[in-house]
């Protein structure tokens, strides 16, 4: 199952950062696929379900989305289903010393990817495309935890 990974640090506190990112509403203004994303049931705990849109590959893609595991301050899991893709996402949070002698927070993205029926076919392509989203994710989370502080 092809999946990738990235941490970002930021200056801005763990409860800031949880709060912003525990809302999956967020992605909206840091992840560059993303277009939209509304919640559509719940209080953002386990079953809260959202719909994300997300251009991908040249296509839009729709995603629904489930909160399966919510520790506070700790991680967000949340499952997804694109119909030819089933993901899951893991947000990790913990505090961390900065280079600069300061306290602040890591944020670590997991995403995993799963094709389903004809989509398997682009298996082969999907790491090399994952590594330039991730990278591109990485880099807006990074800067938009940064303005958060």
């Amino acid at each position: 199952m092809p999946s990738v990974e990235r941490t970002v640090t930021t200056h801005t506190p763990l409860p800031r950062v949880w709060d912003y990112l525990s809302d999956f509403t967020s992605t909206e203004e840091w992840d560059p696929p993303t277009q939209r994303t509304t919640r559509t049931s719940g209080d953002g705990g386990v079953g809260t379900t959202y719909h994300n849109v997300s251009s991908f590959l040249g296509s839009e893609q729709e995603v629904e989305y489930t909160v399966v595991e919510r520790v506070e301050q700790e991680r967000l899991v949340l499952t997804g289903d694109a119909g030819s893709v089933q993901l899951r996402d893991t947000l990790t949070f913990a505090t961390t010393a900065l280079e600069d002698g300061t306290t602040g927070t890591a944020v670590t993205y997991h995403a995993e990817f799963e094709p389903q029926g004809a989509a398997k076919l682009a298996t082969p392509v999907l790491p090399a495309a994952l590594k330039v989203l991730a990278d591109k994710v990485a880099s807006s989370l990074e800067e938009r935890l940064e303005r958060l502080s």
